[in-house]
C-alpha cells in the first residue's frame, strides 16, 4: 500500500471571499509535512496552489496550534481528522496535542469525533482515543485536546445499511463562562422534543470555565452513527439553540438511513484502505460525499459506486492494496 505519493493541488478555495490557504488549512499543510518529512512548495497563507512531497511516513509526539500562524478558532476537529488516516498505518504509535477551535462553526465539535467518529472507525479496527483538556469556542479558540493513535494492525470491512429502528440517544448541554441556567434550558427543550416523538435520552450538563472565552453547545448523538449539534450566540434563546440539534436528528432517523452525512464522507478515505467490500447507508448523496468519492479514486485502487436512493446507498470495493 502506498501512502506516501506525491501531489499538486491547484486553484484552492478559488470561488472563495477569500481565496487560499487560511490558517487552520496551512496548519493542516504543515502537520501533515511533519508526519511525512515532506517536501512542500506554497505552504504560505492565502496560497492557491500547493505542492507537496512526501518521503516517509513516521509516528511520534507531535503538537500542532492552528493559532501560532495567526490568532485563530480554526478547526482542531478537521485538523485530527486529516492527521488520523496516515497516522493510522504509521510503524509506530502517535501523541497529538491539538490547540485552537474545539466547538467552532462548520466543523464537527470534539464531542462529534469521540463519540460518532472514532466509535464508528473502531468497528473497523482503527484505535484512537482523543481528550478534551480546554474547550476553545469562536472567535478565541485556545482550546486542546491530546490524541493517542495506534497503528492499525488490518482493518475489517464495513458491512451494514440499517441501524434498527431502536436508538441511543446520549447528548451534552454545555456552557462555558455563561450561567448554568442556559444550559439547563437547552436540555429540557431538547428532552422535551424527543420526549413528544416517543424517544429517550441522556443528556448531561457540564459547565466549563476554563475556556479563554464564553459559548454554549448542544451536542446530541447515536453513538457511532449520527451526531447533531448547535452553538450558542448573543441574541438567540437556548431554547432555539435545542431546536437546532434535534430537528436534523430527527429528520435523520426518518430516513432509516445507518449514518448520517458528515460521518458517510468521513468514513470513505478509511473504507478504501479496507480490503474487500463495504457498503452502508447515508441520508443523501452530499456534494461533499461526491467529492470526496472523486478524489479517493484518484489515489487508491478502490471503486465507490453511489444510489442516490433514499436512503442513499454507498458500496467501497477494494482490490489489492
Amino acid at each position: 500500500m502506498r501512502l506516501c505519493a506525491p501531489v499538486s493541488v491547484t486553484r484552492i478555495r478559488q470561488r472563495r471571499p477569500k481565496p487560499g490557504l487560511r490558517p487552520q488549512h496551512l496548519t493542516v499543510v504543515r502537520a501533515l509535512a511533519a508526519i511525512s518529512e515532506a517536501e512542500v512548495e506554497g505552504d504560505a497563507l492565502g496560497s492557491t496552489e500547493v505542492t507537496f512531497v512526501p518521503r516517509a511516513l513516521r509516528g511520534g509526539t507531535y503538537r500542532f496550534d492552528v493559532g501560532a500562524i495567526r490568532g485563530s478558532a480554526g478547526s482542531v476537529s478537521l485538523l485530527f481528522q486529516a492527521l488520523l488516516l496516515p497516522l493510522a498505518f504509521a510503524p509506530r504509535g502517535s501523541r497529538l496535542t491539538l490547540i485552537g477551535g474545539t466547538h467552532v462553526p462548520w466543523s464537527p465539535p470534539v464531542h462529534y469525533l469521540t463519540e460518532v467518529f472514532l466509535p464508528a472507525l473502531g468497528q473497523i479496527g482503527v484505535q484512537a482515543r482523543l481528550t478534551l483538556k480546554r474547550w476553545g469556542w469562536y472567535p478565541a479558540g485556545g482550546g486542546e485536546v491530546e490524541v493517542t493513535v495506534v497503528p492499525a494492525r488490518g482493518l475489517s470491512p464495513f458491512s451494514q445499511e440499517t441501524g434498527g429502528r431502536a436508538v441511543t440517544i446520549r447528548g451534552l448541554s454545555a456552557v462555558s463562562r455563561l450561567p448554568r441556567s442556559i444550559a439547563e434550558r437547552q436540555s429540557c427543550r431538547a428532552l422535551e422534543r424527543l420526549g413528544a416523538a416517543g424517544l429517550a435520552a441522556e443528556i448531561a450538563i457540564e459547565v466549563d470555565a476554563t475556556a479563554l472565552g464564553p459559548g454554549t453547545l448542544l451536542f446530541l448523538a447515536v453513538p457511532g452513527r449520527a451526531g447533531f449539534s448547535a452553538l450558542g450566540r448573543r441574541g438567540l434563546r437556548a431554547e432555539a439553540v435545542a431546536d437546532q440539534a434535534v430537528d436534523p436528528l430527527l429528520a435523520w432517523l426518518a430516513t432509516g438511513a445507518l449514518v448520517d452525512d458528515h460521518l458517510a464522507d468521513q468514513l470513505i478515505p478509511f473504507l478504501a484502505l479496507t480490503p474487500g467490500v463495504s457498503t452502508f447507508t447515508c441520508p443523501t448523496l452530499s456534494p461533499h460525499l461526491r467529492t470526496v468519492a472523486w478524489v479517493v479514486q484518484q489515489f487508491l485502487p478502490a471503486r465507490i459506486d453511489l444510489d442516490d436512493g433514499p436512503p442513499a446507498r454507498i458500496r467501497i470495493a477494494t482490490s489489492s492494496l
